[in-house]
């Protein structure tokens, strides 16, 4: 069988080669990390043949940086579409609250999905001890363009912040944002009976009365 020819594999999925050795090796990375995975497990788990790995992504380094970058791409997509969309519904002056708010659910989306936040987690884990991803792709894929998106929509939404210091803002509201993944993470793993439930919605209301309550003080001058 030739590899351009794949439409279905072992599997008998309908999804194109690509997507599936993708989704095949964001499994087994995750589950057992890139040492601990071969060309043979991912192109098997695919359905497709061990050239495929090559032909469509050039090796075993590559692919993992592409399944990095795909999770990257929809994260940066999710965060600007929710800003365009508050931005929109509010004729460009959004709320704080609301802005806030769409931001916070937008990055935290990926992680409501059990199965696929304890994927991502345990990608994110193996990445920081092992790290393969250049820093570059992720500042370039998602921090400049959230960065600047998230800027302009705080200038709108509160007029009186000093410039230069709105990247430590989103850095601090994204630090808070991520705690709480970790957090969530760690009670949903816990077999303790003390542990409450985490309840994302709930976390999101709080981060967004704390953060807009800071935000509003800074730019007031009443933090100095």
């Amino acid at each position: 069988m030739s590899i351009s020819g794949q439409k279905q594999g072992n599997s008998g999925s309908d999804k194109p080669v690509q997507d599936r050795l993708l989704d095949a090796a964001e499994q087994l990375f995750s589950d057992h990390g890139f040492e601990g995975t071969s060309v043979r497990d991912i192109a098997s788990a695919a359905g497709c043949n061990i050239a495929a790995v090559n032909y469509y992504f050039g090796g075993k380094d590559k692919l993992y940086t592409e399944v990095w970058r795909r999770h990257l791409v929809q994260m940066r997509d999710a965060r600007l579409h929710a800003i365009e969309q508050v931005m929109s519904e509010s004729g460009g002056k959004p709320a704080l609250e609301d802005l806030l708010r769409s931001f916070a659910n937008a990055f935290l989306g990926p992680f409501r999905d059990e199965s696929r936040s304890r994927r991502f987690m345990n990608l994110m884990a193996r990445e920081m001890i092992d790290q393969r991803v250049p820093v570059n792709m992720f500042i370039d894929e998602v921090v400049k363009p959230t960065m600047s998106a998230v800027r302009g929509a705080l200038l709108r939404a509160c007029p009186g912040l000093d410039e230069s210091k709105i990247w430590l803002l989103i850095v601090f509201l994204a630090g808070q944002l991520m705690h709480v993944v970790h957090v969530k993470t760690m009670f949903e793993q816990s077999e303790i009976a003390e542990i409450p439930a985490f309840d994302l919605n709930e976390a999101v209301d709080h981060i967004v009365k704390f953060s807009a309550a800071g935000i509003r003080a800074y730019a007031n001058g009443e933090t100095k």
